[in-house]
């Protein structure tokens, strides 16, 4: 419950500045028809957030801090908008019990993305292919081992267009990665995560 409580707070704060620009920036009710094709084309951009998960075949919960870069393209017919998007995140979200200790060090996804545009607004959906790594460690005993697997990601998110070429944004998202045999105790480990993140990105 702390966890959920810390990502809304966190997420009541970065998203209220946005929403009141963006709302100077176009008013309810008035057309834009200079930016009616905003969300058409590539961007880059970057993100930070908070993970939180769950490892099988163990008692441990890793949570931490996350971020990364993500890119992608975005094809806009009237108010709907489809595209494609590929992120790479670093993280520290580890947990620890019973003498192990659990990380997942990195992931990425490539996924789909479909969404309904309000003037400067966009409400969209993701889903795709995710892929990481992830490691255990044995405290006692000072070593480790690692497996990198392919799993499933989807969400759901928001962003909002603000000056020029720049939107910011926030997004749910759940990773799932496949378990994999771990030659450090002969079990098969995988995780699957829960995140909350934001992100800036920059419109060519």
């Amino acid at each position: 419950m702390k966890k959920l409580a810390f990502a809304a707070t966190l997420a009541t704060l970065l998203l209220a500045p946005g929403a009141t620009t963006a709302a100077d920036l176009m008013p309810y009710g008035q057309p834009a028809p200079a930016r009616s094709m905003f969300w058409q084309g590539p961007y880059v951009g970057a993100n930070l957030g908070y993970q939180w998960g769950s490892v099988s075949n163990t008692g441990t919960d890793p949570s931490g801090v996350m971020g990364g870069i993500q890119a992608g393209y975005n094809w806009q017919s009237g108010q709907f908008v489809f595209g494609g998007e590929t992120d790479l995140q670093m993280s520290d979200a580890d947990d620890r019990f019973a003498g192990w200790k659990f990380s997942n060090p990195w992931f990425g996804t490539l996924r789909g993305r479909a969404g309904y545009a309000m003037n400067n607004i966009l409400l969209y959906g993701t889903a795709g292919l995710a892929y990481g790594t992830l490691r255990a460690e044995s405290l006692s005993l000072g070593v480790h081992d690692s497996r990198t697997s392919l799993g499933w990601a989807a969400g759901a998110g928001m962003e909002v267009a603000l000056t020029g070429n720049w939107s910011a944004r926030a997004e749910y998202l759940y990773v799932d990665l496949n378990s994999r045999t771990f030659a450090l105790d002969g079990t098969d480990h995988g995780i699957s995560s829960s995140m909350l993140r934001f992100g800036v990105n920059y419109r060519f």
